[in-house]
């Protein structure tokens, strides 16, 4: 036998099948290109902000483990994101590690993790990872929520936990809130409300995040122009967030994202200023999308457009077409039926907006 034969053998002894069967999350080679797959923000902070953060990070000895005392970060982020002064907060590497933590925590094996589908695909995978069992209910053909199947489907499955991402990532809906409360209503455990991209709307629920029993509002700084530190917090009762960190990897947050973000959250109105660019942007990109010949722009309350292209070239072949032409969206048009043909686009700069747009009408003439 080959060491080549031998080593697929014991992968395939050793390795869970459900785990051999996925494909790792894709992220895209973008040297050269212009970028607007990830929904980062597109601006670099400015200098005086980059100076703080060097000087913080500078004076950071990296010798030591993290401090166990992270009441002053705690602090600092309520200050900054107006999280209630009586919430609890977790910390998490991005809020990728905090959904692992929910669902470690809540399910046993084969139990329910639910959301509206599609929405953020770590819902699922984390569930998958975690052996739980995860129910996607689907969205209309409009991709808004149905809000009937989400109660039929929390009566039949009974789920640990629910995700509701507000607004949802890929379509950009915002669910409404008389939705969302009957959700948190007929829930038997905990729902966990998603605001990723809350910085583009006016909406949250982190206000009454202490109303219910069984909330919590999960965010991220990624959107907001410090994707790169890898930063997520988790607030709500603290009776929940105390159970939540009994899972929590011991000192997940490292010493140079402490000390950076610190650092920036001084500077938060430049992070606002930044998120009111990308949302002034996004209904004129909007616009110049939807007068495109056979382009179906989505209504968005993100940093992104969902966009159907149904005229001579489908969906995957303008996908191709722009990467050609070193221009990186988001391809969802085989994820899932209802999102055939559909591309994400984040909003960029404006002259990554004007470049998108030529190309596409180029692409679409041809």
């Amino acid at each position: 036998m080959s060491p080549a034969a031998g080593v697929a053998g014991r992968i395939a002894g050793t390795v869970r099948a459900d785990i051999r069967e996925l494909a790792a999350y894709p992220v895209a080679h973008a040297e050269g290109c212009i970028k607007l797959d990830a929904m980062e923000c597109p601006y670099e902070l400015p200098p005086q902000v980059r100076d703080d953060i060097a000087r913080a990070v500078r004076d950071t000895p990296l010798n030591r483990y993290p401090a166990a005392d992270l009441s002053a970060l705690r602090q600092a982020v309520k200050t900054a994101f107006g999280v209630p002064e009586a919430a609890g907060l977790l910390f998490g590497n991005g809020s990728d590690e905090l959904i692992h933590l929910i669902v470690q925590a809540c399910c046993n094996p084969g139990e329910a993790v639910l959301s509206p589908w599609p929405s953020f695909v770590y819902f699922d995978m984390a569930a998958r990872f975690d052996h739980a069992r995860f129910v996607g209910v689907p969205l209309t053909a409009d991709l808004e929520l149905d809000l009937p199947a989400m109660l039929v489907a929390i009566e039949a499955h009974q789920p640990k936990v629910v995700f509701l991402a507000v607004p949802n990532n890929p379509t950009g809906g915002l669910w409404p809130d008389d939705a969302i409360a009957a959700i948190i209503a007929a829930a038997p455990g905990l729902v966990v409300l998603d605001e990723a991209y809350q910085p583009f709307t006016d909406a949250t629920w982190m206000p009454r995040v202490l109303d219910a029993p069984n909330v919590l509002v999960m965010r991220t700084v990624s959107k907001i122009g410090l994707a790169g530190l890898r930063f997520g917090y988790l607030a709500g009762h603290p009776d929940w967030i105390a159970e939540l960190d009994k899972v929590r990897p011991p000192y997940n947050l490292d010493v140079l994202t402490q000390a950076a973000l610190t650092a920036v959250l001084r500077h938060k109105p430049v992070l606002d200023e930044q998120a009111a660019r990308l949302r002034a942007d996004r209904e004129p990109l909007a616009a110049a999308l939807a007068a495109l010949p056979g382009v179906r722009v989505f209504p968005s309350a993100g940093n992104f457009l969902l966009v159907r292209f149904s005229g001579k070239l489908d969906g995957n072949a303008v996908h191709q077409a722009l990467k050609t032409r070193k221009i990186l969206i988001r391809n969802f048009s085989n994820a899932h039926p209802l999102l055939a043909d559909c591309l994400r686009i984040s909003v960029g700069a404006p002259a990554e907006n004007a470049a998108l747009l030529c190309a596409l009408q180029e692409i679409l003439s041809a």
